[in-house]
């Protein structure tokens, strides 16, 4: 006679669920790095960047707002995508950056949050930095499309790329209806969903070259001529291991075998290709050596490129490609969610060639108070196993989220999360006396 399954306990199932976490991430982590790996300069540009991701969330959620002021308490609203966790105030954080934020009180007593003038002019100044960016965006959007099997990529895959490829904030709404004679957007249908896709419109043969190939060869868009339908190439990745990384030595016998193994283009059709294989793999790292050249920092949230696996015909596990090529790929670990840099790309701490927007950047920076807290640089082999493996599941901030969330509603609706005070002065009014505040 047939025994009823027992009912699994709670007990049962945490175990269970610690163990399937563990299983999830047990070979090539980033947890199993040794300190000789880790590169302090480029652990110390992941901070820089969490810093500025809060600042810039503020400001462009401000820029959202009718008057661009708010309220401080409905910034509670927003405290997890701000990654400003409690009992931390956010007028405390706010003040810390006078530079850019203004505080006021109303004749009720209500804190307001706005732009400083200063910040007005660097907004200004982004948008014409934008605007002149606004061409080279476009090259790299449609040469992702080239790179994609099917010649189009859902916009809410794109929208995660839209800080990291210079795009205006509006882009979805507006800005991918400007070049018409390069991409258009299209409905498509994932399974019962009808998603909206960018599709490639024209193939430019010219943008068929990598940016490998333009460094080492020196043929650019203007000096190519009857360029071929992509193929196989030879070209040799550079190479910036640690200062402090002894085994390169061990390993300089497949380092040459990898280097000298010939690849197909990302711009070439890899539907031949067999998953697994080393032309496969290697094919897999010329396409995020050509993805990430796009960016502005020459990085990316890692769990962004892995979005794209299927369009752009790479491996499932896509971070054991990353952490393997250590010359050519730095994996940071600094908080819950990682970022890839391009090793190539920076000297220290330094971008070897930035572009305006990475300098607009800078220049806020500057006048940023907030430095965060003070941590060690530890790697994630210092904490426990479940929190290390819960910490591959779970994302440092939200703000990538939510961003595509603000640019697909236009604006920023909200509701304050206090009962509401009829003797709270509104929007035009309050905007009336901010402007006198900021002209006294």
């Amino acid at each position: 006679m047939l025994k009823p399954p027992l009912k699994p306990s709670a007990k049962n199932l945490v175990g269970a669920s610690i163990l399937f976490r563990r299983w999830m991430t047990t070979s090539k982590r980033v947890q199993d790095r040794s300190k000789q790996k880790r590169v302090n300069d480029l652990e110390i540009v992941t901070e820089r960047w969490k810093i500025f991701s809060k600042i810039l969330f503020l400001i462009e959620l401000l820029k959202q707002q009718p008057e661009m002021i708010i309220p401080v308490r409905s910034l509670e609203n927003y405290r997890k995508q701000i990654n400003l966790p409690k009992p931390h105030r956010i007028s405390d954080f706010i003040r810390k950056t006078p530079n850019l934020f203004d505080l006021y009180k109303d004749r009720k007593g209500v804190l307001w949050c706005g732009l400083t003038q200063k910040a007005d002019e660097l907004l200004e100044e982004e948008q014409k930095v934008l605007e002149q960016h606004s061409d080279k965006a476009a090259e790299h959007v449609t040469r992702l499309l080239m790179m994609s099997v099917d010649k189009r990529l859902p916009l809410e895959k794109i929208a995660h790329f839209r800080r990291d490829f210079g795009l205006p904030m509006d882009f979805r709404a507006n800005w991918v209806h400007q070049y018409p004679q390069h991409f258009r957007v299209v409905k498509s249908f994932n399974g019962i969903d009808q998603v909206e896709c960018l599709e490639l419109v024209n193939w430019n043969p010219n943008w068929a070259i990598t940016e490998l190939e333009k460094k080492v060869t020196g043929v650019t868009e203007s000096t190519a001529t009857n360029v071929d339908v992509p193929g196989m190439l030879s070209l040799p990745f550079p190479l910036k291991f640690p200062s402090n990384y002894k085994r390169v030595y061990r390993y300089s016998e497949k380092i040459e075998d990898f280097q000298k193994r010939a690849y197909l283009s990302p711009y070439a059709d890899a539907s031949g290709l067999k998953a697994g294989s080393l032309e496969f793999d290697k094919r897999a790292v010329a396409v995020m050596h050509e993805i990430l050249s796009f960016t502005i920092e020459k990085r990316l949230v890692t769990d962004h490129l892995t979005h794209f696996r299927w369009e752009m015909v790479m491996p499932q596990k896509l971070m054991r490609i990353l952490l393997k090529h250590i010359g050519i790929f730095y994996v940071s670990e600094r908080g819950k969610r990682f970022s890839v840099f391009l090793s190539e790309a920076y000297d220290g701490a330094e971008l070897i060639e930035k572009c305006p927007l990475v300098l607009w950047r800078e220049k806020v920076m500057r006048l940023v108070g907030y430095r965060g807290r003070k941590k060690k640089f530890e790697t994630l082999s210092d904490m426990s196993d479940v929190e290390a493996d819960i910490g591959l599941i779970q994302s440092d901030s939200e703000v990538e989220d939510l961003d595509v969330q603000l640019e697909l509603q236009g604006s920023v609706d909200y509701e304050d999360p206090l009962p509401m005070d009829n003797s709270e002065m509104d929007v035009e009014e309050i905007s009336c006396e901010y402007r006198n505040f900021h002209n006294s």
